[in-house]
């Protein structure tokens, strides 16, 4: 019952904290351990049942480890190898074939270890073993809490949306941000069928290989679409996520400074453009669009990578002494 009732004020923290600002990403570091004391308790609950039934599912559950494992560094190689083909060797676009392969040479490392015993290597594995289990706890959360936050209804009411910039093909719109776009329009007509007359804004400058701002090729689309030209706001001057939400805030303000906001990205993008909204103290939570699944892992490993070197000082701080830990604990 004491796990349970840790799991319970656990649930308890989470819900304070995301009632008070849903963006926080330390919000999936309180629902995972909430979890992982949940299953806990129902384990030791079900043992006083049927310890062989608890038992049986213990197995599976750590039999279960190695085999995600296996499974992942196959589909992250097979989902690099698809990213490259589709989308270019651009860096970005070889971290799920990186990560894939970077598992295997771990499990080849660690087996290799195991077997010779050479006590500087086993030291060093240990102490990377020990950061790369940091490393991967935070993916974790990330992951939940992305998931979590992208699925709860954003707020009904809102005076603006956001809509974000992808990158264009000269004057074109991708597909990527096309798909911002048309979710962005989606909340548009819904707000417009309660009533309300919401504004567009479309955010993003110019950027090497685009012929126009993309703000303004985002506009066109959208009034293409059939959005009234005056019910459409152009920020044409932004390069980042931060300026993209800091020069929004500037328009939005001056036209309505009590404003109420929505702001679109792709899926992926939702759990850091929440952090960078909150720290620009933009008025507005974060919805995502549909992405192509193929894309997905390789951008969702970006977005994270982005994330963990923003708290740099906490996470390196963090790694250098587990490492650290570990070299003393295995000479």
């Amino acid at each position: 019952m004491l796990l349970l009732a840790i799991s319970a004020a656990l649930f308890l923290l989470f819900v304070i904290s995301f009632v008070r600002d849903r963006r926080r990403v330390r919000n999936g570091v309180y629902l995972f351990f909430c979890l992982m004391f949940l299953i806990a308790g129902g384990l030791i609950s079900l043992a006083g049942v049927s310890e062989w039934a608890a038992a049986l599912l213990f197995m599976c559950m750590v039999l279960l480890v190695p085999v995600t494992v296996l499974v992942l560094a196959v589909f992250l190689i097979a989902n690099g190898i698809t990213m490259l083909r589709r989308e270019g060797r651009r860096v970005a676009n070889l971290l799920s074939l990186a990560a894939g392969l970077g598992i295997v040479a771990w499990v080849v490392v660690t087996s290799v270890a195991g077997l010779i015993q050479w006590e500087p290597l086993v030291a060093l594995v240990e102490a990377i073993g020990n950061v790369l289990f940091y490393v991967s706890f935070v993916f974790v959360c990330f992951l939940l809490y992305s998931f979590v936050y992208g699925k709860f209804p954003h707020r009904t009411e809102v005076d603006f949306i956001v809509v974000l910039g992808s990158g264009l093909l000269g004057s074109r719109v991708p597909p990527l941000l096309a798909s911002r776009l048309d979710r962005g329009l989606e909340v548009f007509e819904a707000q417009r069928a309660k009533g309300r007359q919401p504004v567009l804004v479309t955010s993003g400058g110019q950027g090497p290989g685009e012929d126009l701002p993309e703000a303004r090729a985002m506009a066109d689309y959208l009034i293409d679409k059939g959005v009234p030209a005056d019910q459409v706001l152009v920020e044409d001057q932004s390069r980042t996520t931060e300026q993209n939400l800091r020069f929004s805030k500037a328009l939005m303000a001056q036209r309505k400074p009590d404003f109420r906001c929505v702001v679109v990205t792709n899926n992926f993008h939702v759990m850091r453009a929440a952090r960078i909204a909150r720290a620009e103290k933009v008025n507005g939570q974060v919805i995502g669009s549909p992405t192509a699944r193929y894309y997905w892992p390789s951008a969702t490993i970006r977005e994270f990578v982005a994330i963990f070197l923003s708290h740099k000082v906490i996470n390196g701080g963090i790694c250098v002494l587990l490492f650290l830990g570990g070299l003393l604990s295995a000479l």
